[in-house]
């Protein structure tokens, strides 16, 4: 049984999967002070409520926090016995490799993107991605990554907002009822929804240009399909490319050995 674990700068996403779909699926805060037993006593203890008992001899990560890395490599040793797959380091093989410029590092979360989305929908895609940072992943017609944007997430813009105009609130992220805000919070609620609508679909207009073909755009993240009632921005919403591109490239790895 795999354990897929998702590591970003605000949550990570564990998940079990069977070979042939997820039994659970589970979200806690990223804190990279968090040990291998505080994992396994919070992982366990689900494992348990859920009446899960499955036997996990295989492991694969993705982070884009470093630091946690060492600790769920500890958790796949200690407690499952097992070496964990690690995107992004050489003895992880990915479908087929970035094509980027030489050098680059390039964030696991985008390489998991990519492996699932073509997996799922072929090539010539745009995964946009909202998380911490709102991301614009490139899939070639092959499957590679070549490339794409980073913009500062949804959540983060209303940080930086409330905290550089003291008279801002903090706002929740929705669809407004009309464009013309009549109060704070609605003129707040409209400029960062309109704006990120506004945002999402000029960079893919201007990525399918540049690419001078057609793309299909895949929306993903935990604030797509809020973002979808905007305007056709996607053309599919799909909230677990990440995890299933993790199962892709796991299932790489055992083919090639």
């Amino acid at each position: 049984m795999l354990l897929a674990i998702d590591c970003g700068n605000t949550n990570t996403v564990f998940a079990i999967w069977d070979g042939e779909r997820f039994l659970a699926t589970w979200r806690t805060s990223t804190e990279h002070q968090r040990t291998a037993d505080q994992y396994y006593v919070w992982l366990s203890t689900l494992m348990n409520l859920h009446k899960l008992d499955v036997r996990i001899d295989e492991v694969i990560v993705s982070s884009t926090v470093p630091r946690v890395v060492f600790n769920l490599r500890v958790l796949a040793d200690r407690y499952f016995g097992c070496r964990p797959l690690v995107v992004g380091r050489s003895d992880c093989a990915l479908p087929v490799a970035p094509r980027v410029d030489p050098g680059t590092q390039v964030g696991p979360d985008r390489l998991v993107n990519t492996a699932g989305a073509h997996d799922r929908h072929g090539g010539d895609l745009i995964v946009v991605d909202f998380g911490t940072a709102t991301t614009f992943d490139v899939v070639a017609h092959d499957g590679a990554y070549v490339g794409g944007v980073i913009a500062p997430g949804v959540n983060l813009s209303l940080e930086a907002l409330h905290q550089a105009a003291a008279a801002l609130p903090n706002v929740d992220v929705t669809k407004p009822q009309k464009v013309i805000g009549t109060n704070t919070v609605a003129c707040m609620q409209s400029g960062v929804f309109w704006g990120y609508v506004g945002l999402v679909r000029g960079i893919c207009d201007r990525i399918r240009g540049e690419a001078e073909r057609p793309m299909r755009v895949i929306g993903t993240g935990g604030l797509a399909s809020l973002f979808a009632q905007g305007d056709i921005l996607f053309d599919i919403v799909e909230d677990d490319i990440t995890m299933h591109g993790l199962t892709v490239i796991h299932r790489h790895n055992k083919d090639i050995q």
